[in-house]
C-alpha cells in the first residue's frame, strides 16, 4: 500500500497520472511519502523525493552471495590522501580508498543557506579545490568555506527571482582552472570566478538544469530535466551542441552528472538510458538501457539512473532504480556482468571489489572482475517496521521510519555512508559490519566527498559537516 501523505499536484500529463494509479493499485509496493508532482511553476513531470524510502517488490529470486567466493579475499588499496574534489565524480584520478577522517568525529558543521523545505531542495554535492570547499543551497545560494575551518569566504544568490521559476530544484557545482560552474533548476548555467564569486559569463535557458555540470578542456556539460544534455563552450557559455535522450516524465529528485574521459562523455538519464557521445560533437557512440524487463511493480517503471555512474580500467559501472546494476566496455558498452539489484547511489570501486548501496538498505560488494557477490548486509537490521498493539493484540502499526543512505565512501578503511537519521556510519569493508556512528545534526542524503583529512556531507538542513 502507498501512503500518498504529502503529494502535490501540477499541470501533469496524464502520462504521469497514469503511473500514480498504477502505484496505488500495487498492494506490494510501499512508500513513507512519494511525491512525484512539484508545485505549478516547475516543468520535472513526475518526481519522487530523494528524502523518502520508496520500497519495491523484492525480485523474484533475491539476490544471494556467490557460494563460490565464500571464504575468498579479496584486495583493498592501502588509504591515500586525495587533494581536491572538483567535479561531483571526484578527481581525475579515481579515488578507491581516501586517508580522510581518520578519527572519525565532527570537526565542524557551518550553515550554507536555505534547507530542503517546501519547494526547496538541497541537493548539489560540494566540490573543492583543496582551499575551499565550495557548496549551493536549496535556493541557488553558492558559498565558497575555508577547507579547514569552515569559515565563509564569500556568497552569492544567484536566483533569479523571477516570476516564471518562483521554485526550482536541481543543479550541481563543478571547479576547473579557477572557474566555478553552476546549473540550476532557475534554467542557467553560469562561470564564477572561483577565489570571489564574481560572474564571469552566464547563459540562460529554457529548461531546468537537473544534474550537476562536468567540464574537460573544451566544454561544460549539463542535463535537463527533458532527458537533454548539453554542450557549452566554458569559455563564452555558448552553447555547442544538444542531445535528446527518451522523454521520461517519472523520475527522481536525486540526479547524477554526466563523467567524461578523454573524447567520450557519458550520460545517464531517467530513462533508464545509459549513452556514450562523442565529446565534441555529440553524436552516439553506444548506448544501453539499465531497466528490468520483468519488472511489474509501477515504482520500479522509474529507471532513472540517479547514481553517478563511475568509470575505471576501461569499464563504466552504473546502477538504476529499475533493478540493473552492471559494467559495461567503456568503449564498445558491451555488457560484462550484470547484478539484479536497484539503487539511486554511486557505486565505488576499490581494488578487486566494488560496494553498491541498494534501494532497500542492503551493502553489497560485488567482484568488479566477475559480478559475482562477496556479500551482503542488510544496514536497516533492527529497524522495526510494525508492532502490536497492547499486549500483541489488535492491529499492527507502524513504528519508526526506516533510513534511506547515501554512499558509500571508502575512507581510512572504512565504508563510509550517511542517511536520513541524521548520521555518518563507518562499517568493516571486508565484511560489512557497523563499526562507528555519529551525529551530523540533520538528515544526509548526499554522499560525502574526501579532500585532505577529512569528508565533508552537506545535510537537508543546509549544514556542511566535516568530519575528521
Amino acid at each position: 500500500m502507498v501512503d500518498f501523505k504529502g503529494v502535490k499536484r501540477s499541470g501533469a500529463s496524464l502520462v504521469v497520472l497514469a503511473v500514480v494509479a498504477a502505484i496505488g493499485l500495487s498492494g506490494c509496493a510501499t512508500a513513507s511519502k512519494l511525491n512525484p508532482f512539484k508545485d505549478r511553476n516547475s516543468d520535472q513531470g513526475a518526481v519522487a523525493s530523494q528524502g523518502q524510502r520508496i520500497s519495491i517488490v523484492a525480485f523474484e529470486q533475491k539476490l544471494q552471495p556467490s557460494k563460490s567466493l565464500k571464504g575468498v579475499g579479496y584486495y583493498l588499496p592501502p588509504a591515500a590522501p586525495v587533494a581536491n574534489w572538483p567535479l561531483a565524480s571526484g578527481p581525475d584520478t579515481l579515488v578507491q580508498n581516501a586517508a580522510a577522517a581518520k578519527d572519525f568525529k565532527v570537526a565542524w558543521s557551518k550553515s550554507i543557506g536555505t534547507p530542503s523545505k517546501g519547494p526547496s531542495e538541497v541537493l548539489a554535492q560540494p566540490v573543492s579545490d583543496g582551499q575551499f570547499i565550495y557548496t549551493m543551497d536549496g535556493e541557488a545560494r553558492v558559498s565558497a568555506h575555508d577547507v579547514a575551518t569552515g569559515n565563509q569566504v564569500w556568497s552569492v544568490d544567484l536566483n533569479p527571482h523571477n516570476k516564471r521559476d518562483k521554485t526550482a530544484f536541481g543543479g550541481g557545482l563543478a571547479l576547473d582552472n579557477g572557474k566555478l560552474y553552476v546549473t540550476s533548476g532557475f534554467r542557467f548555467v553560469e562561470a564564477l570566478d572561483a577565489a570571489t564569486g564574481a560572474e564571469i559569463w552566464k547563459k540562460v535557458v529554457d529548461t531546468q538544469l537537473h544534474a550537476a555540470p562536468t567540464v574537460n578542456a573544451s566544454y561544460v556539460f549539463a542535463s535537463d530535466v527533458d532527458n537533454q544534455i548539453f554542450a557549452f563552450d566554458r569559455n563564452t557559455g555558448e552553447m555547442v551542441w544538444t542531445y535528446q535522450a527518451i522523454a521520461e516524465p517519472a523520475r527522481l529528485l536525486k540526479s547524477s552528472a554526466p563523467v567524461v574521459s578523454g573524447d567520450i562523455v557519458y550520460a545517464p538519464f531517467s530513462s533508464g538510458e545509459l549513452v556514450a557521445l562523442n565529446a565534441a560533437t555529440g553524436d552516439p557512440v553506444w548506448q544501453q538501457v539499465l531497466a528490468q524487463s520483468s519488472r511489474t511493480n509501477a515504482l520500479s517503471e522509474i529507471r532513472d539512473i540517479s547514481g553517478r555512474p563511475v568509470l575505471y580500467n576501461g569499464t563504466v559501472f552504473a546502477a538504476s532504480h529499475s533493478g540493473v546494476f552492471q559494467a559495461m566496455d567503456a568503449k564498445t558498452g558491451n555488457p560484462a556482468w550484470k547484478v539484479d539489484t536497484d539503487s539511486i547511489n554511486s557505486p565505488w570501486v576499490a581494488g578487486d571489489v566494488v560496494f553498491l548501496v541498494s534501494l532497500q538498505g542492503e551493502l553489497i560488494c560485488v567482484s568488479r572482475e566477475s559480478g559475482q557477490v562477496y556479500w551482503i548486509k542488510d544496514l536497516n537490521v533492527g529497524f522495526q517496521k510494525t508492532k502490536k498493539g497492547f499486549f500483541g493484540m489488535g492491529r499492527e502499526k507502524k513504528v519508526g521510519k526506516i533510513p534511506l543512505w547515501a554512499g558509500p565512501v571508502l575512507a581510512s578503511d572504512r565504508l563510509v555512508m550517511v542517511n536520513s537519521l541524521g548520521e555518518a556510519v563507518a562499517f568493516d569493508p571486508k565484511t560489512g559490519d557497523r563499526q562507528e556512528t555519529i551525529k551530523l545534526g540533520g538528515a544526509g542524503f548526499i554522499a560525502p566527498i574526501a579532500v585532505g583529512d577529512k569528508l565533508f556531507v552537506v545535510t537537508d538542513d543546509a549544514k556542511l559537516v566535516a568530519i575528521r
